[in-house]
């Protein structure tokens, strides 16, 4: 067995250099290294093999880069220049700047899209919040084909707003409708529903919480299951009943669940369109005429595409306020939440 080399230290005197003397070794083994890459061939074998890796990842890569540019992007900043524009998608364009915002704000048709809008939004989003809540609370409770129901209320969320739309407008027909021959039945005069201007919008919440509810219970449901039961069992220890219960413990629990579904019935509200298109095309007399169907009114029917671009561009403005503004609200519930508590009498 050969002798291994004794190993050789500096005195601690000599230590003034070691800087000079480490950038120096630093820079030999470099030269060494290069030295050895040009006689070891493998070396440099491996720069082209990692080429042909890069080459490989982007043709993976490349046709959803292109999806993605040619879907949203390039559409995105198209629309944005086209806002400034007055187009008919037609003829050419020509820039007008921002009079198609200024005649948004003086289109008496804009305004009651936009009151339209958020009328369905008021009523829609708490009823389908609260309407699931309660679902949710009784189908968390062990009873009889307990699946079947959560089933049935799930269903009508999966069938899509054009087959919901020819549905209802079968059952709510002013004439041979199944809703006025019930109403009949009972003594009840016959409804106009998606006829009248009083109604239509009113109708199209109705049929919007049948669907849309769905959604909110099994995403209540979700985060009941989830709620520690330790929290539970402590509460009902102190002596705390079923409202309690629900006030002190499920709710708070819960809080980041209903702000995802606050922010996300809102989103979809906000963006109605296909149950208007099918059911009442924006009347009667505008009554039904919702923000998204006004663009397309104005984009695809009107051929003034710049104008319903702007329009497009002011629902987007809004739509991110209402996302930002929800996120603060949500950052604040979270930093109070995670303060210390101070039980009473703890300082005594």
């Amino acid at each position: 067995m050969p002798r291994l080399p004794t190993p050789l230290t500096l005195p601690a005197g000599d230590a003034r250099g070691d800087g000079q003397q480490n950038h120096g070794q630093d820079r030999d083994r470099a030269d060494h290294a290069a030295s050895a890459g040009e006689r070891d061939p493998g070396r440099r074998r491996r720069s082209p093999l990692r080429r042909g890796e890069t080459a490989t990842a982007w043709a993976f890569i490349t046709p959803a880069v292109l999806i993605i540019l040619g879907l949203s992007v390039i559409p995105v900043a198209w629309s944005v220049l086209l806002s400034f524009q007055a187009s008919d998608l037609v003829t050419p364009s020509r820039w007008v700047g921002l009079d198609n915002y200024r005649a948004l704000s003086q289109d008496p048709n804009f305004s009651q899209a936009v009151r339209n809008t958020l009328l369905y939004t008021v009523l829609y989003v708490p009823l389908s919040i609260g309407i699931g809540l309660a679902l949710a609370l009784v189908l968390n409770r062990r009873i009889r084909l307990v699946g079947l129901y959560r089933t049935l209320i799930f269903v009508p969320f999966v069938v899509s707003a054009t087959a919901q739309g020819v549905l209802f407008s079968f059952i709510l027909d002013p004439e041979f409708g199944a809703a006025n021959s019930v109403l009949n039945t009972l003594g009840i005069s016959p409804q106009g529903f998606l006829t009248d201007p009083g109604q239509a919008l009113l109708a199209l919440v109705a049929i919007s919480l049948w669907s849309g509810t769905g959604f909110c219970v099994v995403v209540y449901l979700a985060a009941l299951q989830d709620v520690q039961p330790s929290l539970i069992e402590a509460a009902r220890l102190d002596g705390a009943g079923r409202w309690q219960l629900l006030r002190h413990v499920t709710l708070p629990a819960m809080t980041p669940v209903s702000v995802f579904l606050l922010v996300w019935q809102t989103i979809n509200a906000l963006q109605v369109f296909d149950l208007v298109y099918v059911t009442t095309k924006g009347g009667p007399l505008g009554s039904t005429t919702v923000i998204v169907y006004f663009i397309w009114e104005q984009a695809f029917k009107n051929f003034t595409a710049g104008y319903g671009a702007a329009a497009a561009y002011v629902l987007a403005v809004a739509l991110g306020l209402v996302t930002v503004g929800l996120r603060l609200v949500r950052g604040r519930e979270q930093r109070r939440s995670a303060r210390p508590v101070r039980l009473e009498g703890a300082g005594k």
